[in-house]
Formats: structure tokens, C-alpha cells, sequence
């Protein structure tokens, strides 16, 4: 679980970087990117989910 954890921080950082320290100049482009790398974020929260209530479902 913890790697999973890790490996979304990595994703945020590098989310965070692509749009603070070069972003593109192309307005559409740019756009675009940033919704595909957020539906990639949010499609990670969905994974961790998944995995921790599979995880909760072998407990019981």
C-alpha cells in the first residue's frame, strides 16, 4: 500500500512541475494535457480504492 501511495505523490509532483515550472504556450494543448493528466490521477485514487476495500474484503 505504501507504494501506491509513493508512486501518487510522484505523479502530483510531477503534475505540479509540469504546470508551474514550464507550461505549455499553446493554450489547447495545454488544456488538454492537463485533463488527461488529471483523469490519470483520479483513475490512480479509483485503483488505490479498489485495492483497499479488496484488501478490507479478505479481512473479514
Amino acid at each position: 500500500m505504501k507504494t501506491q501511495i509513493i508512486i501518487y505523490a510522484i505523479l502530483i509532483i510531477i503534475f505540479l512541475a509540469f504546470n508551474f515550472i514550464d507550461p505549455i504556450k499553446d493554450p489547447k494543448t495545454n488544456t488538454l494535457i492537463n485533463i488527461v493528466f488529471a483523469s490519470i490521477l483520479f483513475l490512480y485514487i479509483a485503483y488505490i480504492a479498489f485495492v483497499i476495500l479488496k484488501k478490507m474484503d479478505k479481512k473479514k
